[in-house]
């Protein structure tokens, strides 16, 4: 914990000589007490625990006093609150190794079912969007607190050939950002706009674009699960790069086998390999994380890790509240007591 205001803990000295006083006046008080016999005799019949008892309501003042300078001093700490997500987009794999049965009963019915699951768990305020990508990319379901229509959506995937990461992270920041004119065409043909400008539809005027610090956008984030590499498409670290600059998270997961094999379906084989290193790289440029899934539970683990990290989240906040709420408490019960025990407050 650390203090905005540290200079008012000094006040702090001045406890003692609180207590001092207080010391000084119950000395005055015996002093008092030995001229009167009729006092004496009181006290000895009071015992020792109701003694101590008339202790408690001023060592809970001086708590409150405590707990006030706290306040004043205004103390922060990395407290867990609930997070300011209010987007998430699913970008989802549905390239035709997603049939592949290696994962129970297959790839794409564990990634659908742990979306479903993952996609309930999320507060109703949380807008959720849906991106699929094989060998392009497009948008299944914008976002929406909407809940069937994101089932649907995730249920009417169409497995097709190709896989285009870096496209899926492109069309997944352009939901994001509808204003702010990301191209997926122009960046594909080597024509990318020139970094740092957006054109606005209406105006056609140019804006100046100020990048963001990696990680530092709060209101959104990406979800991208794939089990392949890319074949085609953006360069997925250059997607990952604009994202970055907006920053924007954009957390992986990958499923399926990492060292490579031979998948056979339907009459075909394929040769798939999931490029965990791409994944990687993607995450950690954007301030996130990548996730490993073997298995359809594993999967179902993941989506419940990523929930939890998306609607709540670490920060360090100012505490003097607390701290203010606690003092008048203290001061509260310390009358209270005082009332109750003696018929008097102190």
């Amino acid at each position: 914990m650390q203090f905005l205001w540290p200079q008012f803990l000094w006040l702090l000295l001045a406890l003692p000589l609180l207590v001092g006083l207080y010391l000084l006046l119950l000395r005055r008080k015996k002093k008092m007490a030995v001229r009167y016999a009729s006092l004496t005799f009181v006290k000895e019949a009071m015992g020792r625990g109701q003694q101590l008892r008339r202790h408690v309501p001023p060592a809970l003042f001086l708590l409150s006093m405590v707990a006030l300078v706290l306040a004043a001093s205004r103390p922060v700490a990395v407290v867990t609150l609930p997070s300011n997500q209010q987007t998430i987009i699913l970008a989802m794999d549905v390239s035709g190794s997603m049939r592949a049965t290696d994962v129970q009963p297959n790839r794409l019915v564990a990634a659908q079912n742990a979306a479903k699951a993952f996609i309930n768990e999320l507060p109703r305020t949380v807008k959720v969007g849906i991106v699929a990508f094989a060998g392009s990319a497009q948008v299944a379901q914008l976002p929406t607190t909407n809940r069937e229509d994101l089932v649907t959506a995730i249920d009417r995937f169409q497995l097709q050939r190709a896989t285009a990461t870096g496209n899926a992270i492109v069309i997944s920041l352009a939901t994001l950002f509808p204003d702010q004119g990301i191209d997926l065409e122009s960046m594909q043909s080597g024509r990318e706009r020139p970094r740092g400008l957006a054109i606005d539809a209406e105006k056609k005027e140019k804006k100046e674009f100020q990048p963001m610090a990696p990680g530092s956008y709060p209101s959104a984030a990406v979800i991208m699960l794939t089990d392949g590499q890319r074949t085609t498409g953006v360069d997925p670290l250059e997607a990952a790069k604009l994202a970055a600059d907006r920053g924007v998270r954009v957390y992986t997961v990958g499923i399926g086998t990492v060292d490579g094999e031979t998948i056979g379906f339907e009459g075909w084989s394929m040769r798939v390999r999931l490029d965990e290193d791409t994944l990687k790289q993607i995450a950690n440029k954007t301030s996130a994380e990548y996730f490993y899934a073997g298995t359809a539970q594993d999967l179902r683990k993941v989506y419940e890790a990523l929930s939890s990290k998306l609607t709540v989240e670490k920060k360090e906040t100012e505490i003097s509240a607390l701290f203010a709420m606690a003092a008048a408490c203290l001061a509260l019960l310390s009358a209270g007591l005082s009332l109750v025990w003696f018929n008097r407050i102190l």
